[in-house]
């Protein structure tokens, strides 16, 4: 999910489309919240792991 946030926000950025670059973002960021939580060892979906 981060991978395809940083491909969609570069996309974004270089074409000059602002709602890739939006979406890009959010996944960024909800990639890194659930690798935050999986990390500390909370299950993420009913798994004890996110990858």
């Amino acid at each position: 999910m981060i991978i395809l946030g940083v491909i969609l926000l570069v996309i974004g950025f270089v074409a000059g489309i602002s709602i890739l670059w939006t979406i890009g973002v959010i996944l960024v960021v909800i990639g890194i919240i659930l690798w935050i939580l999986g990390a500390v060892g909370h299950s993420v979906g009913g798994r004890k792991h996110y990858y």
